[in-house]
């Protein structure tokens, strides 16, 4: 059929190509030709095929393979896939063009014919092969074909891929098993596969891998089963005949059995030495060096340990629980087998002479664990030991006794019901003892016994028939009686007082509800009967004596108990009287803002105070219920009589009322502070002393120094200054030493009084200023004109002249109504720190200085205002030693009078006269020291103090003037003490000891800057009768002129010789330094001196000689002999003479200062037995302090 298809099929094309002949030159031509691939076709491959025809494009494409037409393909460009299994021609292809136009078709002209090329060979190898299971086995691909191939491997069928895996491992050309399995038996064959074409091979023949069995190792185990302890042998064998070498596994195929002291291995045996349990699996595996080198393993075996028979311990009479003093019988029962010998063991000890079955023991002695094992020849020869078998001893019942009624506790009178419990059974017989004894005929489960006479400690057991035959004795019950409550009586208040309502409390500590008698004196005697509650009250509304005497009371009640004890007896005391209260203050002084504590006392307690004010039977100020009433913060207006009164109870009763107490309340006090000397040198001390009453107060002292006020330090009211405490402020003693270091500050100091805890402070008193002329490093005030002395209604300038950087500065100045100011805008004018007075007045006189607002202080000038027509132009600042000082008299008219006869005066003693109006000192020395003024026709000046300071420096190259004023003085000095002991020989006789002081003339003492500058000037006076009290540091000059001076004036004296003139200054010091310093007031501990007169014989003539005797006697003795002008019998102090020229109008004056120095008792007493008094009329003097 298929054949005559393709003849039609030809016949009808050449019928075509015949029909058309005298067109096929003008048809176009269709060509085909391979586009891609371009080189040799393999199989599997595709290839695109295109149809080229000329001249146009509108064609429809028909496809031919071997001159078959292909319907599907109808596209320009068709694909032919290459079955993967062609090889050589895979046919002719063509093609053609239909369209509808003409030409309706094309001509072929190029057939391509398909030509495929067979994919190269694939060659597998495989080694070993036969391989025995476990070993390795290689298996490698190779192509004939260029290289980069990559291989992709088969086992048993084609879609079967070998995957790389534990045991397979693929390295490029290479497949490894690495433990050959019989599963690993089968046809393998490989393929490569690469990029370029061609991009595979064809598979290669298959090679088939057999995988043979390893020789069989074989196990065998004797005894087995086996007994614990007995010795296990394994044997391994391996089926061929070579030489094998055995390695034993156990549990798992890593656990290699080895050497060891269980296990011996001696060429294919493994001995297992007393196996205990199960053992295993065990396995064995053959090893040898030539193939196969290993045996597979053996089938395991497990070693199987048959537990040894098994022992029982029973107990065969008696059943049940055991009881001490029964006989048990045990016996001891084996599993399998009959031909044993037992073994007994008694807590783990085996007993002597016990093998048979059975054992009989005792209770309670033999009781204990029991345990026994059978032994005997054959296997096995020996059981377990039997597991323990306790034999537990069974406590008897227990008994216990009770108390059935009452229950709670019991009192005295009481009937207790007992009984007694045991434990399981009921049919008892029952057995009572009290305090270890039976009584008789006590059988019954209950009993009763009266209290208190049955008391004591209470058992009980039981006996019956059957097991058990008894209980156990019960623990003792001890019936222990308690006391009946006790009542408490409280009686208040006690003692009493006539009229006083005193109540009287029963009460009982425990239960409630009660009901109480009262008794009084005698139990017969009932008082009174209260009813049911907890306290019992019983009042008696007012005492009287006849209700004194001893209570007691009783309480009863309706539950137990019934009734208590009388409490213990109370004794009720009535007081026939009426108390009275003390009043007391804890102070005597009492201050406004200060406390004061009121006391109020009564000889009993309980009771409540009253307090009253200006009248007792008045409103009470306020109750207390203590004893004491404080007012806190008083003022004047608190001050008055006050009372105060008790009262107690309800209704109250009172006592009488207190005596008053006076409360005086003054106002808060105000402290004076003095200054031992306001002006001070450099080095000296001084004294500050804070006084604030005459009271027996005891108060301690603060000391404040002034600072410019400051927000935070304490001040004073007016804000004027703020305090800064000095170092050790506060002090038990009323003065204050300061030593100031470098030179002397000036400054205010404040000092404040308190007393008490809390502290009551006083106010800060009024301050107090020290003063130095010394210029100060911070800073130093100038005045212009440069002088101490002014005239009314001339102007002054006082200049601060700063040396640092502080600032702030303002002028102070102090008068001498202690008023202080700064400079007021109305009375001068101020440039900078300049303070301009343009018109002075009286009332500008006092101490001006310089404060900076950080509180430091420059020099302190003294200014005198004189009213006057004199004045005396003298340095307003310190001079030193060896400087030239020029004093001048200057005159309110100097215009009308230049040049007046001026005499100028030093202490009171004319030293000069001047038509000039100056006197110049050249050369100043330290004896120049004192006050100057000057006196004309016009008037007289005021006086001014001149200071002299010692130089500090001693200049270069004076070691030879200080070599000869040392000699100098040394001579001096021994002149001197020659002169005194002349002296002392020659008053050596007279009455008294004394210091003999020439006075000429005598002087009127007086007062200004310096404590060093008290002196006495008035002439012409005749002695007289003065009493001089010296206290503090005081210092008294006096002028003393030699014997031979007669008693003219001055200037006669002047001119008609020389005038020797002794000064002495007497330093009062601490006559005991362990005694509180206080300071000496005019009427108190005077010091009394004796001036006696003669008359010594000068040039010109006579003139009287003063003697002053200086006598230091205590306080008590000065007291006694104050009254009169007798004077004591004195203590010689002895005067260091210093020997000095003063120039005079007509010659040289000597001058010869004495400085007393007033020391211990004891120094004065040395000197006591040589002193002499002058005999002469005595003059007694009291120096008064300035």
């Amino acid at each position: 059929m298929e054949s005559t298809l393709i003849c039609v099929l030809l016949l009808l094309n050449t019928y075509i190509n015949s029909g058309h002949s005298e067109d096929d030159d003008a048809l176009p031509t269709a060509s085909v030709k391979i586009v891609n691939p371009q080189s040799l076709l393999y199989p599997g491959e595709t290839v695109t095929l295109q149809c080229d025809i000329s001249d146009y494009t509108d064609w429809t494409y028909r496809w031919f393979r071997d001159n078959h037409h292909l319907p599907s393909q109808t596209s320009k460009a068709i694909d032919i896939t290459i079955p993967i299994t062609q090889t050589g021609q895979a046919g002719q292809y063509r093609c053609e063009g239909l369209r509808t136009d003409r030409p309706q078709r094309s001509q072929p002209i190029v057939v391509v014919t398909i030509s495929v090329t067979a994919l190269p060979n694939s060659t597998l190898t495989v080694k070993p092969n036969p391989a025995f299971t476990g070993e390795k086995v290689t298996l490698k691909c190779s192509v004939t074909y260029d290289s980069s191939w990559n291989y992709q491997w088969y086992k048993d069928w084609n879609f079967n891929v070998v995957p790389q895996s534990v045991s397979h491992t693929i390295t490029g050309d290479t497949l490894t098993i690495s433990r050959a399995a019989e599963s690993d038996q089968g046809q393998y064959w490989c393929e490569g596969n690469r990029v370029s074409r061609p991009t595979s091979s064809q598979p290669g023949d298959p090679v088939t891998l057999t995988v043979e069995g390893l020789p069989k190792a074989t196990l065998t185990v004797e005894p087995n089963p086996v007994f614990p302890g007995e010795t296990v042998t394994l044997t391994c064998s391996v089926e061929s005949d070579s030489i094998w070498s055995y390695k034993w596994y156990k549990d798992r195929n890593d656990n290699v059995v080895s050497q060891s002291g269980r296990h011996t291995i001696t060429g294919d045996t493994l001995t297992i030495n007393g196996a205990t349990v199960n053992e295993g699996p065990y396995w064995c595996q053959g090893e040898r060096d030539s193939r196969p080198t290993s045996s597979s393993i053996s089938d395991p075996v497990t070693i199987t340990v048959n537990a040894l028979p098994t022992a029982l311990v029973k107990i065969v009479t008696p059943q049940g629980l055991l009881y001490p003093g029964e006989t048990v019988t045990l016996r001891c029962d084996i599993s399998d087998y009959t031909d044993w010998t037992y073994r007994w063991f008694r807590n783990n000890e085996e007993p002597p002479i016990q093998t048979r079955k059975t054992i009989t023991i005792s209770l309670p002695d033999q009781a204990g664990q029991y345990r026994c094992a059978g032994k005997r020849r054959d296997r096995p020869q020996k059981s377990c030991r039997s597991s323990a078998l306790p034999i537990i001893i069974t406590a008897l019942p227990t008994a216990l006794v009770k108390i059935v009624t009452p229950q709670g506790l019991l009192y005295p009178g009481e009937t207790v019901t007992l009984r007694c419990d045991i434990s399981d059974y009921t049919d008892w017989t029952y057995r009572w003892f009290r305090n270890n004894e039976e009584p008789p005929i006590q059988t019954r489960k209950t009993i009763t016994i009266s209290l208190p006479d049955q008391a004591g400690k209470y058992q009980c057991f039981g006996t019956r028939r059957d097991r058990p035959q008894k209980s156990y004795r019960s623990s003792a019950l001890p019936i222990i009686i308690t006391a009946l409550p006790k009542t408490t009586l409280t009686v208040e208040p006690n003692p009493a007082f006539t009229g006083e309502t005193v109540t009287l409390t029963c009460s009982v500590r425990s239960y409630s509800i009660w009901s109480y008698k009262w008794f009084k004196d005698r139990n017969d005697n009932v008082v009174s009967q209260s009813g049911y509650s907890d306290i019992g009250v019983s009042h008696i509304s007012r005492a009287d004596v006849s209700d004194q005497g001893q209570y007691w009371c009783e309480g009863n009640r309706v539950s137990r108990p019934t009734s208590s004890q009388p409490g213990d007896p109370v004794t009720l005391t009535v007081e026939d009287y009426q108390p009275k209260t003390t009043l007391t203050s804890d102070k005597e002084n009492i201050f406004t803002g200060d406390r004061v504590t009121l006391s109020c006392t009564v000889e009993s307690p309980g009771w409540k105070f009253y307090w009253y004010r200006h009248r007792p039977d008045s409103t009470p100020v306020t109750t207390t219920s203590g004893y004491s009433y404080t007012l806190s913060w008083v003022s004047v207006s608190d001050g008055g009589q006050y009372w105060c009164r008790a009262g107690r109870g309800d209704p109250v009763y009172y006592t009488l009322y207190s005596d008053p107490v006076q409360i005086n309340i003054t106002d808060q006090p105000q402290p004076v502070l003095s200054i031992s000397s306001q002006w001070l040198n450099p080095g000296d001390s001084v004294t500050l002393s804070c006084e604030v009453d005459k009271t027996s107060i005891v108060w301690r002292f603060s000391w404040y120094r002034t600072v410019p006020y400051r927000a935070g330090l304490p001040s004073l009211s007016d804000k004027s200054y703020s305090l800064q405490p000095l170092s050790d402020n506060v002090t038990s003693e009323d003065s204050y030493t300061q030593i100031p270091a470098g030179p002397t500050p000036t400054g205010g100091y404040v000092c404040r009084a308190g007393r008490g805890d809390p502290v009551y402070d006083t106010f800060y008193s009024e301050p107090q200023f020290l003063w130095s002329g010394d210029l100060q490093p911070s800073a130093s005030l100038t005045v212009n004109p440069n002088t101490t002395q002014h005239f009314t209604s001339k102007s002054l300038s006082l200049i601060c002249e700063l040396k640092g950087n502080s600032t702030g500065w303002r002028l102070k100045r102090h008068t001498e109504t202690a008023r202080r100011s700064e400079c007021p805008s109305t009375w001068r004018s101020i440039t900078e720190s300049t303070c301009t007075i343009t018109s002075l007045t009286t009332w500008h006189s006092g101490v001006f200085w310089c404060e900076s607002g950080s509180g430091e202080n420059s020099n302190a000038v003294n200014i005198t205002v004189n009213d006057g027509d004199v004045i005396l132009e003298s340095p307003v600042h310190p001079v030193t030693e060896g400087d030239s000082v020029t004093l001048t008299c200057t005159f309110r008219h100097q215009g009308t009078n230049p040049k007046l006869k001026t005499d100028f005066y030093k202490d009171g003693t004319l030293i000069k006269n001047e038509t000039t109006g100056e006197m110049t000192i050249p050369i100043v020395s330290k004896s120049d020291e004192g006050f100057y003024k000057c006196k004309s026709d016009e008037g007289e000046s005021p006086e001014s103090w001149v200071t002299v300071r010692v130089s500090p420096v001693v200049s270069p190259g004076s070691s030879t003037s200080v070599l000869v004023l040392v000699v100098v003085g040394l001579l001096v000095a021994g002149v001197l003490l020659v002169i005194l002991l002349v002296l002392l020989v020659r008053y050596q006789n007279r009455k008294g000891s004394c210091f003999n002081r020439i006075f000429w003339p005598p002087q009127p003492q007086r007062t200004n800057q310096d404590p060093q500058q008290d002196q006495g000037s008035t002439q012409g006076q005749a002695p007289d009768t003065v009493y001089t009290c010296l206290h503090g540091d005081t210092n008294i000059y006096d002028t003393i002129n030699s014997s031979d001076n007669n008693d003219n004036d001055v200037a006669g004296a002047s001119a008609a010789g020389p005038s020797h003139v002794t000064y002495a200054q007497i330093q009062l010091k601490k006559l005991d330094k362990k005694k509180k310093e206080k300071r000496n007031y005019p009427k108190e501990n005077p010091v009394y001196s004796e001036v006696k007169t003669g008359k010594a014989t000068a040039a010109a003539g006579r003139f009287d000689v003063t003697y002053a005797e200086v006598d230091l006697q205590k306080r008590a003795k000065a007291k006694k002999k104050r009254e009169t002008a007798t004077p004591p019998e004195p203590e010689s102090v002895y005067s260091l003479v210093k020997p000095y020229t003063a120039p005079a109008a007509a010659r040289p004056v000597d001058v010869t200062y004495a400085e007393v120095d007033l020391q211990k008792k004891n120094k004065a007493k040395k000197k006591r037995e040589r002193a002499t008094p002058p005999e002469a009329d005595s003059v007694y003097s009291r120096l008064k302090p300035r």
